[in-house]
């Protein structure tokens, strides 16, 4: 028997085993089907099912005939609800953690109760299963030999483009959540930043009845997104690393003050369209395009 599987079952029979465990049961992230056979049998022998939101998880439970008691567990409530399951757990329960959607943990709540649990010595056990950036990942058609994935990306735009100018030259996909309704202006800043060329993947609705995965250049699939209006839906948005080819400020022969007034004599144009098209020649954002160009003043 593999070690894990000795965490959950005795003699062999499919039962949960004696003592206390905290188990972190992945759930669907769109399709009911996409369940473990082992995840349900967990959430159907545990003593107690805690849950980001009771009436989400209860619709999964009532389509699988699970009547296990369950309990709210969730952001505002997860400072005071982590210390009560504990003394739950120390008390000999079994219970399993899930939250709305995925792994949890995963940009949703739970770190606090599995590291308290660790604290007081209670086993904690995956129970593997769907995770929307895993998906949205291997789907993209990036590459997936090297990536991070680093949860929601900040709401206001400062932090956002500051996130964004780290990532220029990193050698892997880069993967993140964004809510809907920020997505237009966060695209807009991938091509402000990183220059409309880069590549991207809008990852929409993995596993739903609508999934839809955008793929191109970031400009490409802004204007495309534009066009639609309204964006809705769960979004995973990935970022390609910079292709070998792209020119950056850094790794140019001619600089960008050099090429700016190039371009100014040359074409007869003012400063800010020498910028806009060297930036878009270089593959770089105009604000990086323009700091460059003050300092090569």
């Amino acid at each position: 028997m593999r070690p894990e599987a000795q965490t959950d079952t005795s003699n062999g029979r499919g039962t949960l085993g004696p003592g206390s465990s905290l188990y972190l049961v992945a759930t669907p992230i769109g399709n009911l089907e996409d369940i473990t056979l082992r995840a349900l049998r967990v959430l159907k022998e545990v003593d107690l099912i805690a849950c980001e939101d009771t009436r989400q998880t209860q619709k999964l439970l009532s389509h699988y005939d699970i009547k296990t008691r369950t309990v709210s567990y969730h952001e505002h409530n997860e400072m005071t609800k982590a210390a009560e399951l504990v003394v739950d757990l120390e008390s000999g329960a079994k219970i399993a953690l899930v939250t709305d959607a995925g792994m949890p943990c995963i940009s949703d709540p739970g770190f606090r109760l599995i590291a308290l649990a660790i604290r007081h010595h209670v086993p904690v056990v995956p129970i593997p299963g769907a995770s929307a950036f895993l998906a949205a990942l291997v789907a993209s058609g990036l590459p997936t030999d090297s990536f991070r994935f680093s949860g929601f990306l900040p709401a206001k735009s400062g932090q956002r483009r500051k996130l964004i100018e780290s990532i220029r030259e990193s050698p892997r996909t880069q993967v993140f959540y964004e809510a809907p309704h920020r997505l237009l202006e966060t695209l807009a800043d991938v091509v402000e930043v990183l220059g409309e060329s880069r590549h991207v993947v809008v990852a929409r609705e993995v596993t739903k009845i609508h999934e839809e995965f955008l793929r191109g250049r970031a400009g490409e699939v802004l204007e495309q997104l534009k066009a639609r209006g309204d964006v809705k839906g769960e979004i995973t948005l990935l970022i390609a690393k910079a292709e070998s080819g792209e020119l950056t400020a850094e790794s140019s022969s001619v600089t960008v003050a050099q090429q700016v007034r190039e371009i100014m004599a040359q074409e007869k144009v003012d400063e800010k369209s020498a910028l806009k098209k060297v930036a878009k020649e270089r593959g770089i954002g105009k604000s990086e395009a323009y700091r460059e160009w003050q300092r090569g003043k």
